[in-house]
């Protein structure tokens, strides 16, 4: 028994999961698996949140392929999309890109070497302290970003065609408002 949605996909034909659930997915054939298992627990959050860490690892996955494509690893599009979306002229200190990327102090001094050594950004003094630098982003940084940026977007945008425009603006209220109490 699963717990699927019953409405039809698009065509009339019922959706079938890998596990060949029709109208579910994995995600239903392990919440009816617990709730035989252990019915004294309240299962619901299974239904979201594995679908949640699933998509998450497929997203991994596409967006690993689309920076590989431009010779980039994830932390290196991290970076350098932060200093891109900064606005001209592209640079933050060390201090705001471990804001913006969520790491420790020697893991972006690495970082900085390893990009400022392919020639993707440049350390400059701080103008309003020279004792102080600044992370800029070359033009070859910006080109790169740009081009991996474009075909992120457009593979997610092909993950998201399942759901119209305003299922999309539905489910990010919704993820937003669950995700919110962890944001900084």
């Amino acid at each position: 028994m699963t717990t699927g949605s019953p409405h039809p996909a698009p065509g009339g034909a019922p959706d079938a999961a890998p596990g060949g659930a029709a109208g579910g997915d994995e995600v239903d054939l392990i919440v009816a698996a617990w709730r035989r298992e252990a019915p004294q627990l309240d299962v619901e959050p299974l239904e979201v949140l594995s679908r949640v860490a699933r998509l998450a690892r497929h997203l991994d996955r596409l967006r690993r392929d689309a920076f590989a494509a431009h010779e980039l690893e994830t932390w290196e599009f991290d970076v350098l999309a932060a200093l891109r979306r900064a606005g001209s002229p592209h640079e933050l200190s060390p201090g705001q890109l471990l804001v913006e990327t969520l790491v420790a102090s020697g893991t972006m001094t690495n970082r900085v070497d390893r990009l400022a050594g392919r020639g993707l950004v440049e350390r400059r003094p701080d103008p309003a302290d020279r004792r102080s630098v600044r992370v800029r982003l070359t033009a070859a940084g910006s080109a790169v970003v740009d081009a991996a940026l474009a075909d992120l977007v457009e593979a997610e945008h092909r993950m998201l065609d399942v759901l119209g425009r305003e299922e999309r603006r539905a489910l990010a209220t919704l993820l937003r408002r669950v995700s919110a109490p962890f944001e900084r």
